[in-house]
């Protein structure tokens, strides 16, 4: 395979959700919620989820979609302040070959409205990559799925 240099980008998605932080904070926090909208998307086969949401836990998922071969997002909790923020670095591989590496900060800001969600992610992409579109795109699709999760 050849090696090329690494794409580099930042996506920043803001959202306004009906609910205040602390129900927004706990569709990220509570195992159940999270892999509802995260990981259990119209498409996807889940093979596993894991999730030790604490400073230092991991959350692992594996997961199929439609002919693709087994895809994993393995992440590690660097920042937790709860209802206020969560920092994370994770590692997207397929066939064992990572294919993306990012740091993820989201910050859960109050408002009149509910709460301002603000996602930024610093992203390096590989070989095999999505890149910063489709991962832009996903993330928007995430965010959907979440508020259908927070509207329950």
């Amino acid at each position: 395979m050849e090696i090329n240099r690494a794409t580099h980008a930042t996506i920043v998605i803001e959202r306004t959700y009906p609910v205040p932080p602390e129900r927004a904070f706990a569709a990220f926090s509570d195992s159940a919620k999270k892999r509802r909208w995260f990981a259990e998307g119209e498409g996807f086969k889940v093979e596993s989820y894991e999730l030790d949401f604490r400073v230092g836990g991991r959350e692992i998922t594996r997961m199929h979609f439609s002919d693709f071969p087994a895809c994993t997002n393995d992440t590690y909790f660097l920042v937790i302040v709860p209802n206020h923020r969560i920092v994370f670095a994770y590692t997207m591989t397929m066939e064992g070959h990572a294919f993306s590496s990012s740091q993820v900060t989201f910050e859960f800001v109050p408002s009149q409205n509910g709460t301002n969600l603000i996602f930024t992610e610093q992203a390096a992409f590989f070989e095999k990559a999505d890149g910063p579109k489709m991962r832009e795109d996903g993330w928007r699709q995430l965010f959907d799925a979440l508020a259908k999760e927070l509207a329950r």
